[in-house]
């Protein structure tokens, strides 16, 4: 089963919603909670992903469900929040973890481009938080984790989602104020570079600069997908009960990178990876054959 470093029992009965559960951080995400005892909502796009992590969870011993759905798509998203009330009778907790990019210079994004992006990564996002809160967590109370990126100072070759994750991360202050009052806490987790099977989908041409991410970093590697989960799932439990607002950074220290200051590496910090089911994606498999 997935080695959590959180206690068992953490979160037995809750229901927790994980956006964009099918792959990457969303499915190792996922498989905690549900290690740690929740029932796991899955939402994506494609059936069959959520289908197959739904099945690795019951395999492992947990508890998730398929709930396909475009998170664009209003209506869509509003269904989607009562059919899980209605199936799992509360729902205390939302992973909005759906996202998506891809490279280019903002000369070159077309504004069908640019919609797409910000639909997913901002508006879609919220749309599914303010479904929960007003069918469910308003009454209930509940936490809500939001991910976005580290996108501090801006975000060359991917201004939409840069664009996109900060108006994230100020949707979460604001709902962290608004909603306070019915007992819901709001927050958000900026990866940095993560090594996720997400960055299989990059085309040919970025395989360089994802080889060489890690050495922009101070901790000179990328993250694991554990390491990202592990932030959401503090951030969800109830030892962050005072936390409202907040946006934990999970990235090496990466922002904090200056000109002319070495990075050079005397001891290195070992990476946390307690999901069972983890793999290295394709382009850094390739890198250790090289």
């Amino acid at each position: 089963m997935y080695r959590s470093v959180f206690r068992p029992g953490l979160f037995k009965g809750r229901v927790v919603i994980v956006t964009g559960g099918g792959s990457g951080i969303g499915r190792c995400t996922a498989h905690e909670l549900a290690a740690l005892g929740a029932i796991v909502a899955l939402v994506g796009r494609t059936p069959e992903k959520l289908a197959t992590v739904a099945t690795e969870i019951a395999d492992s011993g947990g508890s998730a469900f398929a709930y396909p759905c475009n998170i664009r798509d209003e209506e869509a998203v509003a269904e989607l929040i009562g059919n899980i009330l209605a199936a799992h009778g509360r729902i205390d907790a939302l992973v909005n973890n759906a996202g998506g990019q891809f490279p280019a210079l903002l000369k070159d994004i077309s504004r069908k481009g640019w919609e797409a992006v910000v639909q997913t990564n901002l508006t879609g996002g919220f749309l599914t938080a303010r479904e929960c809160l007003n069918q469910a967590m308003q009454h209930s109370g509940g936490a809500i984790v939001n991910i976005v990126a580290d996108m501090w100072g801006g975000m060359p070759g991917m201004g939409h989602s840069g664009a996109a994750r900060a108006g994230m991360v100020n949707f979460t202050e604001t709902a962290a104020l608004e909603w306070a009052r019915y007992g819901v806490r709001v927050n958000a987790v900026a990866p940095g570079y993560v090594a996720s099977s997400g960055l299989d989908a990059y085309p040919p041409e970025v395989r360089g600069l994802i080889l060489q991410a890690g050495k922009h970093v101070p901790l000179q590697r990328m993250a694991t997908e554990s390491e990202i989960s592990a932030a959401i799932v503090f951030l969800l439990s109830d030892a962050a009960s005072f936390i409202n607002g907040a946006v934990l950074r999970v990235d090496g220290g990466r922002p904090g990178v200056r000109p002319g200051f070495p990075l050079d590496v005397d001891r290195t910090v070992e990476p946390f990876n307690g999901f069972h089911l983890a793999s290295l994606p394709k382009v850094l498999q390739d890198r250790e054959k090289e």
